[in-house]
């Protein structure tokens, strides 16, 4: 189970910093990412990072704001995001995936949150 922690309701250029719990199961074994899902918008992929955390993807409409970072023995995932814009709203998802490195894609996961709600106000 995957649960995230951190979401809220912030100004735009505010920071916030989402947390993601893993129960039942080491994540160490897992490629970990968020991905994030607007209103009448598909799902994205935000970020990824290896199982080691020795390689990390970005899209592009996050990179130098967002920063991937896990804690394999706390079982845990963060994403920092900083810069926020009020596009940045959406329901932010952890995922796993049993792989090594994720990279870019394809946003297929073994595991997702319930997702914690985000919301940037102009």
């Amino acid at each position: 189970q995957l649960v995230e922690s951190g979401g809220g309701l912030v100004q735009a250029g505010a920071s916030l910093r989402l947390s993601c719990t893993a129960s039942g199961r080491t994540i160490a074994r897992y490629a970990m990412g968020w991905c994030r899902q607007a209103p009448g918008k598909e799902r994205e992929f935000v970020a990824t990072i290896s199982w080691s955390g020795g390689s990390v993807y970005y899209a592009d409409s996050v990179k130098g704001r967002f920063t991937i970072s896990r804690d394999n023995a706390k079982n845990t995932v963060y994403l920092q995001m900083n810069s926020l814009k009020p596009e940045d709203t959406a329901v932010y998802y952890c995922v796993a995936r049993a792989t090594t490195t994720w990279g870019k894609g394809p946003l297929e996961y073994d595991y997702r949150g319930q997702g914690t709600q985000v919301t940037v106000s102009s």
